[in-house]
This record gives C-alpha cells, structure tokens and sequence, in this order.
C-alpha cells in the first residue's frame, strides 16, 4: 500500500521510541519474575499481531523444507538466545547503559561482513569501529578508567548486554539470504514464531508459568508494553516505513533510540542522566555514523 506524507517519518519515529523504552520495560520486568518468563509471555503477545499484518498483506507462507532449519537457527539467536542475553543483562545493567551498548552493533556486523563476507571497510570505517568502542568504555566505566586495572570494570549485566550486540550482529549476517527471499513481515513471523517455541520448552519444562501471578499493575503494564508495543506494533511500523522511505533515512531513525530510552530511563526508573553518559553515547553514535557513511 502506497503512503505519502510524514506517516512514514512518523512511523519510523514511533517504532524507535518504543524499542529504546523496551529496555525500561524489560528491567522492570525481570525484577517481578525471570528472564525466561518475560521472553516467552512478550512474544505469546507479540506474535499474534505481526501474524496479522502478514496474513492481511497476503504474505503468509511455509518455508520450505530446507528452510527450517535455516529459520531454527535464526530463532535460536534472534529470539531465544538474544532475548535470553538481554533480560538477563537487565537485571544488574543500568537500562541506559544497555541502550548505548546494543547501538554498537553496526560496528560489529561491519566487522563480521569484512570477516566472513570480505566485504570493504575502509580506513574512516575502522576508525568508526574503534571510536564506537571507545564510547562503550566511558558508558560502562562511567569515565573512572581505572575501573579497567581493578577488576571492577562494569556488571555481568554490562558484558551480557555486549554479548547480545555482538550475537544480533551474527544474527544480522545470516539474516541477509532470508531477506533476499521473503519479505521482511514474513521473515520476522517465522523467526519469531520459533524462537519462541525454543523458548517455551525450558519455559514449560521449569514450570515458569506459576510466575504470571507475582506480576502487579506496574509489571503487567511492562509486559503489555514488551508484547503489543515492542514486538507487535513497533516492528510493523518500523517496516512500513522502510517501505516507503530510502534505508539511509529509515536507518537514520536507529540513532534517536538510546536517547529515547535514556530519556524514558530517567524518567520513569530515575536513573541518572550523566556528562560521562552523554558524551559516551556522542562518541558511539559517531562512530557508527562513520561506519554507515556512504
């Protein structure tokens, strides 16, 4: 369907803001009942929309036999494994500290597509990638680098957190064949949908689901966030946007989500807005930039 206007800007915005609050919503989650229990509950909702708006597009489709195993492994690191990483990360990392990290992860799909796919990266590139990096230190250490010599360099959370930049950056390049041969609703459905059922075996087999019941007002208003905001409604407007705008302006959105969520942080967990914290994000984002420059 054909858009016009600023619909699309405004649906770029909308999925961006909703993703940098979705770590807000993911630790206030995790302090009520565990990780697993968030993952699986956040996609039970979610997948139904997005179930919808594939189905509504005339997009549904099987993959094929050989295919299944290409879309296990890709719901086993972009869901299951991911999302395992991140709630986990959440229970001892600030949320913004997290926002800042998960935006490095174009530096690592530059450096894997120079790996793996020998892909070009330039001298600006590298430097985009280092300068990134660099970023990460001030954001996790809060400007005290002698943190690094004392062993006290962060939380478990911090290099959770990481981890999970580094595995979506994976998750990405092997994205890339799918995404050449479904559509981007379509995709999302299917790697959702069993990364999900990975999820809910160690979900019904610990018997997690006797958890929904600690969840007060606040926690439910989280995960209702988490499944109808985050994983339904934001990723159907994230791409139809991408529909109708040129990638490098779509993409420009990404760099408005740890703001978001550092704003959302403060607001709402009280987390202090730090000098260390901001210039941080400033170098991150400009090193990404660098990466992504044409």
């Amino acid at each position: 369907m054909s858009k016009s206007g600023t619909l699309p800007y405004f649906e770029a915005l909308f999925a961006v803001v909703v993703w940098g609050a979705s770590f807000i919503a993911t630790k206030i989650a995790v302090e009520q009942i565990s990780p697993i229990a968030v993952v699986w509950l956040r996609f039970a909702m979610g997948i139904p929309i997005i179930f919808f708006a594939v189905f509504t597009r005339k997009q549904f489709a099987f993959p094929k036999n050989s295919e299944w195993l290409y879309f296990a492994l890709l719901g086993f690191l972009g869901i299951s494994f991911h999302q395992w990483l991140q709630s986990n990360g959440l229970k001892t990392a600030q949320a913004t500290t997290t926002a800042w990290i998960v935006a490095t992860s174009p530096a690592f799909i530059a450096v894997l597509g120079w790996l793996i796919l020998k892909e070009k990266l330039n001298a600006l590139q590298s430097f985009g990638i280092v300068l990134a990096m660099a970023g990460v230190l001030v954001v996790v250490s809060k400007g005290d680098f002698s943190t690094l010599t004392m062993g006290q360099f962060g939380t478990i959370g911090d290099f959770l957190i990481l981890i999970s930049a580094v595995n979506w950056a994976v998750f990405s390049i092997l994205s890339r064949r799918g995404l050449r041969e479904h559509p981007s609703t379509r995709l999302t459905f299917w790697v959702m949908t069993i990364g999900w059922l990975i999820t809910t075996i160690p979900f019904l087999i610990e018997g997690r689901f006797v958890e929904f019941a600690q969840l007060d007002t606040r926690g439910w208003f989280a995960m209702l966030f988490l499944g109808v905001f985050t994983t339904g409604l934001a990723y159907i407007a994230w791409f139809d946007a991408l529909g109708q705008l040129p990638a490098a302006q779509t993409g420009a959105f990404l760099f408005i989500e740890p703001p978001a969520s550092m704003v959302v942080a403060a607001l709402v967990l009280k987390e202090a807005v730090t000098l260390t914290a901001i210039l941080g994000g400033i170098i991150i984002i400009f090193g990404i930039w660098l990466v992504n420059r044409k």
